[in-house]
């Protein structure tokens, strides 16, 4: 029913999420030339990341703007031929501002020729 490649891709993506490897995500599954697309406009980063360097830059803000104290992926969530979704809960601090925050989100990824193409995020809003 569903392609082979692209359930072994969704299930690497949620447990490379589950144990915070995703630089080897990356490296592995990623297409060089990844769209990545953010839910909202960021002043410190572009809502729009194209290419390999700008998605490890966008993680590198992350992990430096943000100490994350628990996260979760639950998934993979497959929709034929070429996607899958996966959900995410995070409890993270901005380190700058000292606000702790509960967000949830939807990632959706597009797969093309045994790598991620595409990521979109959509956040939940409470």
């Amino acid at each position: 029913m569903f392609d082979e490649t692209l359930m072994t891709i969704a299930k690497a993506a949620v447990e490379a999420n589950r144990t915070g490897d995703i630089e080897g995500l990356i490296a592995n599954h990623y297409a060089p030339n990844v769209v990545s697309i953010e839910a909202a406009e960021n002043p410190e980063m572009p809502r729009a990341a194209e290419g390999l360097e700008a998605l490890h830059g966008k993680h590198a803000w992350w992990n430096s703007a943000m100490e994350e104290h628990s996260s979760q992926a639950d998934g993979p969530y497959l929709f034929a031929p070429d996607r899958f979704a996966i959900h995410f809960s995070v409890d993270a601090t901005n380190k700058q501002t000292g606000e702790r925050m509960q967000m949830k989100e939807v990632g959706l990824y597009t797969v093309a020729d045994g790598k991620i193409v595409r990521e979109e995020f959509f956040w939940a809003i409470e």
